[in-house]
C-alpha cells in the first residue's frame, strides 16, 4: 500500500499543530515531528511517529552511522537525504542496501529524473518516499516510470491539501499496474435493426496518451441506457496505417462512459481529461486524452435492439470505424441488419452524468 506522511511544521503554534493533526490523523499513516512534539502528537491522534528520537516509532536518520544503533534497538528507520546531485542519489541507494526500512528523497529542484533513477535502483530493497508540495506533485511521483514511489511526504500546513493528496493516492492505488483492469463492465449483445446514412456532421476523434489493443475502445451512444463499444483504430487497411491511440468516437453530441461510471458528452472532452477504455470482455482501465479532434464528416445512424429496447449511436460513415462484437469487430461499412454488436445497457436516467435509476427518462 502507498503511504502518506505529513511533516509537522515546527514554527506553528501548539493549537494549530493540534488542529492539523486532529483533522488529518485518519488520512496520514505517519507524522514527522520534532522530539519535543512526540507525546503531544500521540495525544492528538498521530498513529505513527517519525522523529530523530528513541521515542519514535520510526527513527528519522540523516547520517547512516546512526542507523546501526537504531536497528540494534529494534527500531524501524527512515533515512532522509536532500537530493542535489548523483552523489546524493548514491547515498539513498547505500541506505537501501543497508536495509533502511524507508528512504525519504527531498528534491528541491529536479524532481522527476532523480525519482526515476531511485525507483529503478532501489525498488524492492527499501520503501521510497518522495517529498512533495502539492497533489499535482504527488500524482507525478506516484506514477513515475508507471511504478511510482511507495509514498509521499508533505509539510502539514493545509489540511485540505493533505486531503487532496489522499484522494490522489487512492486514485493511483485503484489503477492496477501494467494496464490491468480497474473495474468490470457488463456488456450485452444487441441486434442491429436499421442503418441509415446521414449527412455531414461534427464527429469527434479521441486521441489518447496510450496504445490501445484489438477489442478495446470507448462506449458511446445516443442514449445513456445503451452505449456501443467502438473499437480503436488498431487495424491496418490498404489506405490507412493503424492509429492505436485513437478512437473515432462519433457524433459530437453522443454520450461516452467516463471514469466512475458517469456519462459525459463527447463535446465536453479535452486534452488532459481521463477516459475509460473498455474491451470486449468488459475489462476497463483509464488513460488520459492527448487531443480531441472535431471534423465534419458523413455520418451513419445505427439502431439496434437490446432487452427489447431500441438503442442508437451515430458514427462516421467510413471503413476504418469498427464496432466490437463477441468474437471480433466489424466495420460500419460491412454492418447489416441482423448482426450482433456489444453494448452496455443500463436502465435509468442521468442527472449531469450520474445515474438515477428511479428517474424515468425517454430518449429517442
Amino acid at each position: 500500500m502507498r503511504e502518506l506522511w505529513a511533516k509537522l511544521v515546527p514554527s506553528l503554534q501548539e493549537s494549530e499543530k493540534r488542529r492539523l493533526i486532529e483533522k488529518t490523523s485518519d488520512l496520514c499513516s505517519a507524522f514527522i515531528v520534532e522530539p519535543e512534539d512526540v507525546e503531544l502528537a500521540r495525544r492528538w491522534g498521530a498513529k505513527t511517529i517519525v522523529c530523530p528520537s528513541e521515542n519514535a516509532d520510526i527513527v528519522l536518520i540523516a547520517d547512516l552511522k546512526d542507523m546501526v544503533k537504531a536497528r540494534k534497538e529494534g527500531k524501524k528507520t527512515c533515512v532522509i537525504v536532500t537530493v542535489k546531485s548523483r552523489g546524493d542519489e548514491k547515498k539513498i541507494v547505500t541506505a537501501a542496501e543497508a536495509s533502511a526500512d524507508y528512504v525519504l528523497a527531498v528534491c528541491s529542484d529536479w524532481k522527476v529524473i532523480p525519482i526515476e533513477n531511485l525507483i529503478a535502483e532501489i525498488r524492492g530493497k527499501s520503501r521510497l518516499l518522495a517529498s512533495v508540495s502539492s497533489s499535482q506533485e504527488a500524482k507525478v511521483a506516484l506514477e513515475t516510470l508507471e511504478i511510482g514511489v511507495d509514498g509521499v511526504v508533505i509539510d502539514l500546513s493545509d489540511a485540505n491539501e493533505v486531503r487532496k493528496i489522499h484522494e490522489t493516492l487512492k486514485t493511483v492505488e485503484a489503477k492496477a499496474p501494467e494496464h490491468e483492469p480497474t473495474m468490470k463492465i457488463t456488456l450485452l449483445k444487441a441486434q442491429v435493426k436499421e442503418l441509415k446514412q446521414l449527412g455531414a456532421g461534427a464527429r469527434v476523434c479521441i486521441d489518447t496518451c496510450d496504445l490501445l489493443r484489438e477489442g478495446e475502445g470507448l462506449l458511446v451512444g445516443c442514449q445513456s441506457i445503451g452505449l456501443f463499444l467502438v473499437e480503436a483504430e488498431v487495424h491496418e487497411t490498404p489506405f490507412v496505417a493503424p492509429r492505436p491511440f485513437r478512437v473515432n468516437a462519433g457524433s459530437i453530441a453522443l454520450y461516452v462512459l467516463a471514469v466512475g461510471g458517469k456519462t459525459r458528452y463527447l463535446s465536453e472532452l479535452k486534452a488532459g481529461d481521463e477516459v475509460l477504455i473498455v474491451d470486449r470482455m468488459g475489462r476497463s482501465r483509464t488513460t488520459s486524452i492527448c487531443r480531441v479532434k472535431i471534423e465534419w464528416r458523413p455520418l451513419l445512424l445505427i439502431e439496434a435492439e437490446c432487452n427489447r429496447r431500441s438503442v442508437k449511436t451515430i458514427l462516421q460513415n467510413a471503413e476504418t470505424i469498427r464496432v466490437v462484437t463477441e468474437d471480433g469487430s466489424k466495420s460500419v461499412k460491412d454492418l447489416k441488419a441482423g448482426d450482433n454488436v456489444l453494448v452496455r445497457f443500463e436502465e435509468g436516467g442521468r442527472h449531469f452524468g450520474t445515474l438515477v435509476k428511479e428517474e424515468k427518462v425517454i430518449e429517442k
